[in-house]
């Protein structure tokens, strides 16, 4: 598998991800996917041939290896690790179709752009980004209740009894370097762990962000409504009837030769 193709396609979503996506990120091609290449798979080799059994009857040993290791540690961490990051090339995928959608609106519309940053967390991305986050964390716990299910727990005992057939009796099997296979296990279950823990810290800021944001926006819009209210009250004192008459009120939005032209506008009236 080239993981570097894969490290180098991922980066990209460094730009799009918060302070705890690119922790998540730093996480899995640091202390999964390089402990993976570079160490795990020396450790557990071809860890068919190590696994020896007390007896010369032929087909026993393959029988016991495949009770014990229906699936391969190494086999079953490179699937978590496929499953793992490919929510994030969603996010790739979204931003560059959004980048796509607003060169072809530029080039209709005159220079104008559809999106001012195709790679800015709102509409659709945000819900894009939000499912990414679950679909990683929910990967991720799977496939740790799958190794906790399949091995009944992170342990590697160094004694394994079988008694299946073609075994002429109760036989006993040894896994090769139970130790040392059992470290790397725990560390790749701590790291996993950890990813797990980054999506869910991601999702709280992500989704507290948005609602703080949506909280100012109404606070915002009650202000303004409290104020045009006000303003639209008709005044009932003669004394503030030409207060009113005799003052100009300002648009803020007006620019400085519409409101100059405005002005010379109403002296003759005035005079």
């Amino acid at each position: 598998m080239n993981w570097g193709a894969l490290e180098a396609l991922l980066s990209g979503v460094n730009k799009y991800s918060t302070v705890f996506g690119r922790v998540w990120l730093s996480m899995v091609f640091v202390f999964r996917v390089l402990v993976f290449v570079v160490a795990a798979q020396r450790v557990w080799g071809d860890e068919s041939k190590d696994f020896v059994c007390n007896t010369a009857q032929p087909g026993c040993t393959n029988v016991c290896y495949d009770y014990f290791f229906p699936i391969s540690h190494i086999r079953l961490w490179a699937l978590q690790l496929i499953f793992v990051t490919c929510p994030s090339l969603i996010i790739v995928g979204h931003v560059k179709y959004r980048e796509m959608k607003d060169l072809k609106y530029t080039t209709t519309h005159e220079g104008k752009h559809l999106y001012a940053n195709p790679g800015k967390k709102r509409g659709g991305l945000w819900w894009t980004y939000l499912v990414s986050l679950i679909l990683k964390a929910s990967f991720d716990a799977g496939f740790l209740y799958i190794l906790y299910h399949i091995y009944e727990g992170y342990d590697l005992p160094r004694l394994s009894k079988c008694s299946l057939e073609p075994c002429p009796n109760t036989v006993d099997c040894y896994i090769s370097r139970p130790t040392e296979k059992k470290i790397f296990t725990l560390f790749m279950v701590v790291s996993s762990a950890v990813c797990i823990l980054m999506c869910i810290c991601e999702m709280v800021y992500f989704i507290c962000k948005k609602v703080k944001k949506l909280i100012k926006r109404k606070i915002d819009a009650d202000r303004r409504a409290f104020a045009e209210s006000h303003e639209l009250k008709p005044l009932s004192t003669p004394h503030s009837r030409h207060k009113s008459r005799s003052s100009l009120r300002v648009d803020p939005t007006v620019s400085i030769q519409n409101l100059s032209n405005s002005k010379t506008e109403e002296a003759p009236t005035m005079k």
